[in-house]
């Protein structure tokens, strides 16, 4: 029996693969393939839930086959039904070897998953940010080369291709390129890009090529560089772990901080007409929590009232901010959050189901966890949930089950 057991059609916004060390490194062009670093894994905590062997440093790849080996043995397939929600990361089945993610699928139940990297998205964040155009653009080409041709093996599968927005001609073209490579969607930055706002009007040939391709503009979790300032964290006190046991992860002070890049940077594209202009773009805000969005609708409607009649731009807009979120612009609940509050505040048509598979973060029961705190809403809601809201998002562009 499948993990999911609710009867509905379930998509999945938040998923996954789990990449080896030469990931990128192998998917780059020569001219910047000796400048992308190998993989390594701080601590080792991303890996200690699969095999012991990879704990040693001095021969990753040779780990990484040792471990292909393993998932691939008779013992680790007979109790993989079983363990589907308990095998986290490495030991995920389908988190990094991509002919076994299909059957991934298949054990959790889920009609498609919207597939992200795990480790770079700081890195790509950074390489934006360095004013390095050959690197920032290079990388994102090698990153989405990489995910097209994991993802390529099931239909189910959705990839996110990058698009750096520091580089305005090449935000552009990246975007096609993407696009015609088959992006599920398109992943950039939720925070500012280094030398211009997210809502610059150069920027409209990416908005427009997303729009007319039914294609989603995502941002992600870990994609915005360092939240907090680290003086946050100098407390004379010992640093408390992660999820995965370390430091490298975000923890409770950190978690407060994550709604802030993306809730400044869809106000000022909301305020600056991107959503006007682009009337069927569709946004994913996922990994981000959701349970900040209510206030933040209420807070820009507070700054369209004081703000309307001095500024032309706001004038300009046909519809309520809160209007432009609930047509527009989509977000993943954390798990420990209230979704039927959400909904019940912001609106049905803002959330959508995750998983986080395979990450720890995620938890072994994210469904029974959401249903929860779904108990008082009604069957329209949660179809909109798990599969309606989704379904918008992707401009339809999803497989559905047969029969």
């Amino acid at each position: 029996m499948a993990y999911n057991s609710t009867g509905l059609v379930v998509h999945d916004a938040d998923a996954h693969i789990m990449e080896t060390p030469t990931w990128l490194y192998d998917h780059a062009d020569p001219a910047i393939r000796d400048r992308i670093e190998i993989l390594s894994y701080p601590g080792g905590n991303e890996l200690q839930q699969s095999d012991d062997l990879l704990e040693r440093r001095d021969d990753l790849t040779a780990a990484f086959d040792r471990l292909a080996d393993t998932h691939r043995s008779d013992e680790y397939r007979a109790v993989e039904a079983d363990e589907i929600m308990l095998r986290k990361n490495f030991a995920a089945t389908g988190s990094f070897l991509a002919d076994d993610r299909p059957r991934a699928l298949d054990l959790l139940g889920f009609a498609s998953q919207l597939v992200f990297n795990t480790f770079h998205n700081s890195r790509l964040f950074e390489w934006e940010h360095s004013g390095d155009r050959d690197l920032a653009i290079g990388a994102a080409r090698a990153h989405n080369r990489a995910m097209a041709e994991f993802c390529s093996v099931d239909q189910r599968l959705l990839s996110t291709m990058y698009v750096p927005l520091a580089y305005i001609d090449e935000a552009a073209e990246l975007a096609a390129e993407a696009i015609e490579m088959g992006a599920g969607a398109l992943l950039v930055a939720s925070g500012c890009p280094p030398s211009h706002s997210p809502s610059h009007v150069g920027l409209d040939r990416v908005w427009a090529a997303a729009q007319e391709a039914g294609v989603p503009i995502v941002f992600h979790v870990g994609g915005t560089g360092q939240l907090l300032d680290p003086h946050y964290f100098d407390n004379g006190l010992p640093v408390p772990p992660d999820f995965h046991g370390g430091e490298e992860n975000f923890r409770s002070v950190d978690y407060m901080a994550i709604p802030g890049p993306p809730a400044q940077t869809l106000a000022t594209m909301l305020f600056d007409g991107v959503f006007e202009r682009f009337p069927t773009l569709q946004i994913g805000v996922i990994e981000q929590g959701a349970i900040w969005v209510p206030s933040w609708m209420r807070q820009m409607e507070s700054a369209f009232e004081a703000f309307a009649r001095h500024e032309e731009r706001l004038q300009t807009l046909s519809m309520r901010p809160s209007e432009y979120v609930r047509r527009q612009m989509k977000f993943t609940p954390y798990p420990t959050e209230d979704v039927g509050w959400i909904i019940d505040q912001a609106g049905v048509e803002t959330v959508l189901f995750s998983s986080d598979y395979p990450h720890v973060e995620g938890g072994r029961r994210p469904i029974e966890r959401f249903e929860r705190s779904m108990e008082g809403c009604s069957e329209a809601d949660r179809h909109a949930f798990y599969h309606d809201n989704f379904v918008d998002l992707m401009g339809g562009r999803v497989p559905e089950p047969v029969g």
